[in-house]
């Protein structure tokens, strides 16, 4: 999906302007793949336009620097009133927000201790992520998941897509919209950028965090919506063929947001189309973020930009 630019890029506690937010070639992140990142998105509501989640996004960018010695010279709340000031300075919404924090230009070789920390925020219009708007053709892929004690999964790393990129690559090559992988013992894991949702039965499951899926915010939005309607959340350990047999399937993801799967390896998902539980899910959702049901959470930061329509669902 090509970028559409916008004025400013913030970088290190000031706008820039888009074509000067460039980096060396020789720096860490390049060869090393040293970098953190989030996905944050910006809807827009009847009266203006809000960020989703921020603060959750901006504690787990921390987090993530954290987890990689990585200590990042603004704290959460800093970060969060950036993402607000990047939005504003251009007023684009509704928007992606992409926040990033990497190793730079200092040094050559694998220890990253004695490279400066560069930090960037740029926003920029970003619709429908995952193909298909009856629903997502999906399969199985051939590519695992990384293993436990290798990289972390909790950490939102750039390092870490690159397994992302092996498992969209192959899901795409072989006519397919996204891939989900496995787990090194051969449990469902998530997909290469959206954790997964399996309704069976009524009760609605997904992977836990062990099965190395990231802690995704959306993830925890929708088990959160989905306990106050009612419905049944388990987290528990899930086989392939689950994907087979349940009613509904859907993928959560900032980018993705809620997305109901189709079908799994040319199987139809229930009868294909989406299903009551993500249905309600669904509306649920976008009917908060989209500012036509209560924000019962707090879960919208606003931000002054005028906008004429929503983005499309």
């Amino acid at each position: 999906m090509p970028i559409q630019t916008t004025a400013n890029i913030w970088h290190n506690g000031q706008l820039i302007p888009w074509d000067k937010a460039q980096i060396h070639v020789m720096s860490h992140v390049v060869h090393y793949g040293s970098s953190v990142f989030e996905g944050i998105r910006c809807y827009t509501q009847p009266k203006g336009a809000g960020v989703f989640r921020l603060q959750e996004h901006m504690q787990r960018l921390a987090d993530s620097a954290k987890i990689y010695r990585m200590p990042l010279p603004y704290t959460v709340e800093q970060l969060s009133v950036a993402v607000v000031d990047v939005i504003e300075a251009n007023g684009i919404a509704p928007c992606y927000i992409r926040p990033i924090a990497f190793r730079g230009y200092g040094e050559i070789g694998v220890n990253p201790l004695r490279s400066p920390i560069d930090v960037y925020i740029a926003n920029f219009p970003w619709g429908k992520y995952v193909p298909g708007n009856e629903g997502a053709d999906v399969c199985v892929s051939s590519w695992s998941r990384l293993a436990p004690n290798t990289m972390p999964s909790l950490a939102k790393a750039g390092a870490n897509y690159m397994n992302s990129q092996l498992i969209r690559m192959e899901a795409e090559v072989n006519g397919y919209s996204e891939g989900i992988a496995l787990d090194v013992n051969g449990y469902l894991s998530e997909g290469s950028g959206e954790n997964l949702f399996l309704v069976r039965n009524g009760v609605l499951y997904t992977t836990p965090l062990a099965n190395s899926v990231l802690s995704g915010i959306t993830r925890n939005s929708v088990i959160t919506l989905a306990r106050q309607l009612g419905i049944e959340v388990v987290e528990q350990a899930l086989p392939r063929e689950l994907l087979y047999i349940c009613d509904e399937a859907f993928f959560t993801g900032t980018a993705a947001e809620v997305t109901h799967l189709r079908s799994v390896d040319r199987i139809l998902v229930g009868d294909g189309s989406m299903g009551p539980i993500t249905s309600a899910l669904h509306e649920e959702f976008f009917g908060i973020v989209n500012g036509l049901k209560e924000d019962r959470y707090n879960w919208l930061t606003p931000v002054n930009v005028k906008v004429a329509e929503p983005v499309g669902v």
